[in-house]
């Protein structure tokens, strides 16, 4: 799929950004992402290579949500807040003269106000538990939810929090869209099942991994399979 098959689904203004970073192609998962529904609401979890393209399709979504429906806000979750910082660096650098875009990582115990104000909202997990706890009015305005990383549901330490919260949140939004990336899950048929979502699979990877076996100061790769 060309870039120029979105004219006239995404903003002039967000096409014009697209052209002139001359992104040409879209990659497979997000070619498969748009025709598993991504503009229609519909939840996905997607799990391609490190490298794949898995960011922009949570940028296609917030556009989608925020600048071409008009619909509500979007919450990024990232499971750390150098991630979340990240992100927003990222997003507000491309989009900050579009959509107010905040970053919200700080004090647990703050109700975090101003976040009423803002399109899209990047923050932990710990952070919108923290914000759900404190009643904010704002949280029934979500439309879109992406999770990034989101098999480390399977991790001890930060994946109760995170299911807690999606499950809270799947309660108090009934319709919201759930957009979770991962390089690594190992039942993303499971995940997708209980989200209520489409699986994404692609294997396309910028740079082909090769392994190989280093002995007496030589690397010797595998063969590869056709």
């Amino acid at each position: 799929m060309h870039l120029s098959e979105l004219k006239g689904k995404i903003p002039d203004k967000v096409y014009e950004i697209y052209e002139k970073a001359n992104l040409g192609e879209l990659r497979p998962c997000q070619e498969k992402a748009l025709n598993a529904g991504l503009f229609d609401g519909k939840s996905l979890v997607v799990c391609t290579p490190t490298g794949s393209g898995k960011t922009f399709v949570a940028e296609l979504a917030m556009i989608n949500t925020v600048l071409t429906k008009h619909a509500g806000k979007v919450v990024y979750l990232a499971p750390l807040k150098a991630l979340a910082t990240e992100k927003y660096k990222q997003f507000k650098q491309r989009y900050g003269s579009m959509m107010n875009i905040a970053l919200s990582i700080g004090d647990l115990d703050r109700p975090e106000a101003h976040l009423a104000r803002q399109d899209v909202i990047i923050a932990t997990s710990e952070k919108m538990d923290s914000v759900i706890r404190h009643t904010a009015p704002w949280v029934k305005d979500i439309r879109l939810i992406i999770v990034d990383e989101i098999h480390l549901l399977n991790d001890t330490s930060r994946g109760p929090t995170l299911e807690i919260l999606l499950t809270l949140l799947r309660r108090m939004l009934k319709n919201v869209q759930i957009l979770g990336l991962s390089a690594t899950i190992g039942n993303p048929e499971e995940l997708a099942q209980w989200l209520g979502a489409e699986v994404v699979l692609d294997t396309w990877r910028p740079v082909e991994l090769r392994k190989g076996v280093y002995v007496d100061g030589k690397v010797t790769f595998h063969l590869r399979k056709e």
